[in-house]
């Protein structure tokens, strides 16, 4: 792939990221435990790393990231976003090459773990307490259902798209 056509698909992905996310904050939360999503948005970065790299999906993150920041408009939205999204990136990254790609809702799965913890202790930090802790249960519970479903998620879309990541037939 040629550096034109990568940074392209890097930025209609970070794109294709940002409106799911946005799209995704209309969508009313699965249970009414604070903090949870379906997290729909890791799609997008779980399939950028099987088709383009840890480094790529990382700079596709961190641009939603900040771009979701200027719609949101406040720091604790960065600060939540990067300490869930830095921290599932990490663990996405190095159990991706571990899973075949069947199994990414397994990567997902832990991903969407980590994403928990790392709101988790974000939200420690900030309200200085351990008391935020006891959603803990709640928080691993939806983990696990809403990180199997993207996972499930990125699965598809990669078997889709990595049909097309050499271009169409002919070229």
């Amino acid at each position: 792939m040629s550096k034109t056509r990568k940074l392209v698909f890097m930025a209609l992905l970070t794109a294709l990221e940002l409106t799911v996310w946005v799209i995704e904050g209309q969508i009313p939360a699965p249970i009414p435990v604070p903090g949870v999503k379906l997290g729909l948005a890791s799609v997008v970065t779980l399939t950028a790393m099987v088709l383009m790299g840890r480094k790529e999906a990382g700079a596709i993150l961190l641009a939603r990231i900040i771009l979701s920041a200027l719609f949101a408009g406040s720091f604790s939205a960065i600060l939540f976003s990067l300490a869930g999204g830095v921290l599932s990136w990490a663990v996405m990254a190095a159990l991706v090459r571990l899973f075949p790609e069947r199994l990414l809702w397994v990567v997902s799965v832990f991903g969407a773990i980590a994403h928990n913890a790392g709101q988790l202790l974000a939200a420690a930090a900030v309200t200085r307490t351990a008391a935020i802790f006891w959603y803990g249960p709640a928080l691993l519970a939806a983990a696990i259902v809403t990180g199997a479903f993207t996972g499930l998620g990125a699965m598809y879309l990669v078997r889709t798209l990595d049909r097309y990541r050499d271009g169409p037939a002919g070229q």
